[in-house]
């Protein structure tokens, strides 16, 4: 444990409040207690020293691990394996009353020997608030109990199967522990908080009922799934992972479920993704709608109808949406650096919150528009009030969607005049316009569909750059930006079009490595950040679903099924991949999962009813380009 683990030697556990990470070496690195975006109690990811673990794993290091979940759940096994046997370490939380939120949450670690005999060490290590602040500890005879000033931590031993109890020692105010389990033996631990019982009353017939209610619910839940197209154990595990990352009380979907993770081992570009995004969550109705997750959709749908709701003021004029909120819908996301944390591989600086939260993007108005239409088509209908509000925001932006932006990338570069805003805000006023069509509703349609025009005909005419006969990033600049891919995925041109073909062949000229995709080349378009980063997952996705629409179904599926290569060992995505295949940036990353699934589902439709051209001559000859 003298060394970072890479991004991708993670599982993900979790109770829809909060998450872990567990590392293939059965650590624990990463865990905010009570809530996704709350302090953490476990960050050697991103410090080894200062940030805290909870370990268990085989005593020495001479053994080879692996990770696994149990089929259809998020229960989540780590094996081992060495000389003398095989152990497992099965770690999981489990979900009760999700919906309500509260402080009380908990870590199941069982630990067991299939085959020969094992001797494990285990070692708690609570580093509170960023490791900022000091704990207690209180030694019990099956536990320990951790104080802190706002949190306390429970560690329950007492949950053996066939096996000695397990002592814990003390050094100074952590606990480890050693012990040994021959086959068929099985041990467990539990980490609670806010816990309502002492330490060790929890027996070992409570973790199996414990172990069998989370399986239920979580194949429960994955009945509920209406896909059954191809790639159905990709789209399974990327919408548990989905699941994963929504806090239940609100229905909001954190982008990640870390912060600090770099884009680039050592360099500036590490960010805080434990917060909401507009845009996310208006994607996610996409994907939760195709897979039949009604439920979940409409969570969200009425999560970001009630940050609508509380831009409109008593007038009924709207002012401008935030772009992302934390979970409770709360919006103070003040940016601050760990100036203690070394960050992972050296990696500085260690951001929490963040500070874009107050930038102006307005492709998001687009994203949240469509994601209503989708709604809507659906049956899911809008009432009077809500529409009324929603109409105030279209006004809003009527006024002014014709002004330089951040852009969806949260650029730090100063504003531009990004087409893919304009874009967005095409598909907001076009949106507008069938609902009110459709549902008969009020809504000044002769201003939305003039304004809707002017966004066309100004995308057509400074959006498109004759001498690259391409779409640009924006109207001052030839630079490509893989955001446009979602031009014909919203209609606004047809996959057909002489111009989108064109600039999808630039795209794949420039932007795609080897199949992956770049966002845009820093070095050409400067984002006021030092550096450069992988390629950007989601921006793979894009290009598949592009490549689909325009009839070249033999190559997007060749990317598609590439990109499935470079998940991790358990299905698992982080923002973003490095040069020689690893995974960057936080992690696991809801917008690659989200767009996983869209992707997963139009291109099956595509190769079951599309009139796509297979053109194998056109797949070898594109080269390769960094």
């Amino acid at each position: 444990m003298d060394k970072y683990p890479p991004i991708a030697n993670h599982g993900l556990i979790g109770d829809l409040q909060t998450a872990a990470l567990v590392t293939t070496d059965g650590s624990i690195d990463w865990y905010c207690c009570p809530r996704f975006d709350s302090p953490s109690v476990f960050a050697s990811l991103l410090d080894l020293q200062r940030g805290g673990r909870f370990r268990i794993a085989p005593d020495g290091g001479d053994y080879v691990s692996s990770q696994i979940y149990f089929p259809e759940s998020a229960i989540l096994i780590t094996r081992f394996m060495a000389a003398d046997g095989v152990g497992e370490v099965i770690d999981f939380m489990p979900i009760r009353d999700p919906e309500k939120a509260t402080d009380r949450h908990q870590l199941v670690r069982l630990v067991r020997v299939v085959r020969g005999q094992m001797r494990f060490t285990l070692e708690c290590l609570p580093r509170f608030d960023y490791g900022r602040e000091a704990h207690t500890l209180q030694m019990a005879e099956n536990g320990a109990v951790f104080r802190a000033r706002d949190l306390t931590m429970t560690l329950h031993t007492g949950a053996s199967q066939n096996a000695e109890p397990i002592h814990l020692t003390r050094s100074e105010n952590d606990v480890f522990a050693s012990f040994s389990l021959k086959m068929g033996q099985i041990a467990g631990v539990v980490l609670e908080s806010a816990s309502e019982t002492p330490p060790g009353v929890i027996s070992a017939d409570n973790v199996r009922q414990m172990l069998t209610e989370t399986v239920a619910y979580w194949r429960k839940w994955l009945d509920r799934s209406t896909y059954r197209g191809r790639w159905r154990e990709m789209v399974n595990r990327s919408a548990m992972t989905l699941k994963l990352m929504t806090y239940a009380p609100s229905g909001a979907l954190v982008a990640a479920i870390t912060t600090g993770l770099p884009e680039q081992i050592g360099g500036e570009r590490n960010w805080d993704y434990r917060f909401t995004w507009i845009r996310d969550a208006s994607f996610s109705v996409y994907a939760l709608l195709g897979l039949g997750y009604t439920e979940e959709a409409i969570a969200f749908e009425r999560w970001v109808g009630e940050r609508v709701n509380e831009h409109t003021g008593r007038n009924g004029a709207a002012r401008p949406l935030k772009i992302m909120y934390r979970v409770d819908g709360s919006s103070d996301l003040r940016e601050e650096i760990l100036e203690h944390f070394e960050g992972y591989q050296s990696s500085r600086p260690v951001r929490i919150g963040n500070g874009a939260a107050d930038q102006l993007q307005l492709d998001i108005y687009g994203e949240f528009m469509d994601s209503l239409y989708e709604g809507d088509l659906k049956g899911f209908h809008i009432g009077y009030d809500g529409w009324t509000r929603l109409r105030s925001t279209l006004d809003w932006l009527c006024k002014h969607w014709d002004q330089p932006e951040e852009g969806i990338w949260e650029t730090r570069g100063g504003q531009k005049d990004f087409t893919y805003g304009r874009l967005m805000s095409w598909v907001a006023m076009d949106r507008g316009i069938r609902m009110a069509e459709h549902r008969g509703i009020p809504a000044n349609l002769e201003r939305y569909r003039t304004e809707r025009d002017k966004i066309y005909q100004q995308i057509m005419e400074k959006g498109w750059n004759t001498k690259r006969r391409a779409f640009t990033q924006h109207y001052d600049t030839d630079v490509l930006d893989a955001s446009l891919l979602m031009m014909p995925l919203v209609g606004f041109v047809g996959p057909q079009d002489p111009r989108w073909l064109s600039t999808l062949d630039a795209m794949g000229d420039e932007l795609v490595s080897d199949s992956l995709v770049y966002r845009y080349n820093p070095s050409a378009s400067p984002d006021g950040l030092r550096g450069h980063e992988g390629t950007f997952s989601i921006a793979t996705f894009w290009y598949v679903d592009a490549l689909a629409r325009s009839g070249r179904l033999e190559e997007a599926r060749y990317v598609f099924e590439k990109m499935e290569t470079y998940a991790n060992h358990v299905g698992l995505y982080a923002e973003q991949i490095g040069l020689t295949g690893e995974q960057l940036g936080n992690f696991p990353q809801a917008f690659t999962h989200l767009s996983l699934i869209n992707a997963a589902m139009n291109l099956d439709y595509q190769l079951d009813h599309g009139s796509g051209v297979v053109d194998i001559a056109h797949l070898a000859a594109r080269p390769a380009s960094s």
